[in-house]
């Protein structure tokens, strides 16, 4: 195959493999239902996702220098694969949880040698462009598979739209096309386990990336339970685009500000959009639900993500891996955690009272990691004796949920 076609095409696999992760979000609710359970049990079983995710991040951070890197791509195809079949033919909350736990694997594979394999095909040297051209597929992506299951459920209701066989019939031709994909680096016997590292002063990126994160996850799991209350729930794929892929629009911008300010306007945005978002969930307003989710999206996939990504692969040296790990572990746990006590809360107090109290946690959070990272930032100013240079955007950034 021609290399010049070839990370258009490792693009595609990338934008199908995340595609499947919120394929189902849609249909959260209507698992619940048929299964009997409430909020809570739906973020147990969304968060299936990261105990997948989180075993590739901690310890098999060496897999793609030991096997190469076309095999984790084919490996996570065939899981995205393999977590849409199940979910055509066992559609419960049970099987959801199993469906995300081999989605979490399989995007944790790909994002652990996505911008690496970029960079080869693409001949070298090009880490910032290899960079946005993963970060666009798999936003996209991400964002994307909600929004097709929702243009499907338009049509009637369904346990098995047909964008579940649309991914399998992409992704499907997707496994042919990388399979005849070069791969330049050879397998060799470099070490497995590569635990996650945190250089100073990278902390405070990873926590504002856990609040932007758990904001998305909010969303995705708890907010389709919300809009159906208002027979809004035909939208929620939509909300669940607008709140990942929309922040594709905000990237040039992020790129054109220095880590740290990329990351302290996201901290400002993020919980006056989660207030907009927030009312519109409560009272039915679809309006506001739209746009509070597109205002979250520019933090947390455009000013935090990049800002704070590319601020933690510069302080890190030559441990760039490890400190990506590093943000996306605690990414992951803001992806989970708070999404469960918030489903908690739902089921035992009410949706407007759940909402409510992630509010004032998300808005106390951002004050305090402003201040914090306010306070990097001067240090670093200081001792570099110097204005830091703009550097937010492409700086190997890996993945969405």
């Amino acid at each position: 195959m021609h290399t010049r076609h070839a990370p258009a095409l490792l693009a595609f696999a990338l934008c199908l493999i995340t595609l499947a992760v919120n394929l189902q979000a849609p249909l959260y609710i209507t698992y619940a239902e048929l299964s009997g359970r409430g909020a809570a049990a739906t973020a147990v079983a969304f968060s299936g996702y990261v105990l997948g995710v989180l075993p590739v991040l901690l310890a098999l951070g060496g897999l793609a220098d030991r096997v190469g890197r076309r095999p984790l791509i084919l490996a996570a195809l065939v899981l995205s694969m393999v977590a849409t079949l199940i979910m055509l033919l066992a559609p419960s909350l049970e099987a959801l949880g199993v469906a995300r736990l081999c989605l979490g694997l399989g995007t944790g594979l790909a994002s652990a040698t996505a911008t690496a394999y970029m960079d080869e095909l693409m001949g070298g040297g090009g880490s910032g462009h290899a960079a946005t051209w993963v970060t666009a597929s798999t936003s996209l992506g991400f964002g994307l598979g909600a929004a097709l299951t929702s243009v499907f459920l338009l049509h009637g209701p369904s346990l098995t739209p047909g964008s579940f066989h649309l991914q399998l019939l992409l992704a499907g031709l997707a496994l042919v096309l990388v399979w005849r994909l070069p791969d330049p680096c050879p397998a060799g016997r470099n070490p497995m386990l590569r635990l996650p590292y945190y250089p100073a002063g990278s902390l405070a990126y990873g926590l504002a990336i856990l609040l932007a994160w758990a904001c998305v996850g909010l969303v995705i799991a708890l907010l389709p339970g919300i809009l159906r209350q208002h027979g809004l729930s035909a939208w929620s794929g939509f909300s669940t685009f607008c709140v990942i892929s929309c922040g594709l629009l905000f990237q040039p911008m992020a790129r054109r500000l220095a880590s740290a300010q990329a990351t302290l306007l996201g901290l400002l945005i993020l919980p006056c959009s989660y207030g907009v978002l927030a009312w519109g969930a409560d009272s039915g307003n679809l309006a506001g639900v739209l746009l509070g989710a597109i205002a979250a999206s520019s933090a947390c996939y455009g000013f935090i993500y990049l800002g704070g990504l590319a601020a933690v692969n510069r302080l890190a040296g030559s441990e760039k891996t490890r400190a990506s790990a590093g943000f996306f572990l605690l990414a992951y746990l803001g992806f989970s955690v708070p999404v469960i006590f918030t489903g908690v809360l739902s089921d035992r107090l009410g949706s407007r009272v759940a909402l409510m109290v992630f509010g004032v946690v998300l808005s106390v959070g951002c004050a305090m990691v402003s201040r914090i990272l306010w306070k990097v930032s001067r240090a670093s100013r200081r001792q570099a004796g110097s204005h830091a240079a703009p550097d937010a955007g492409g700086q190997g950034a890996h993945n969405a949920p």
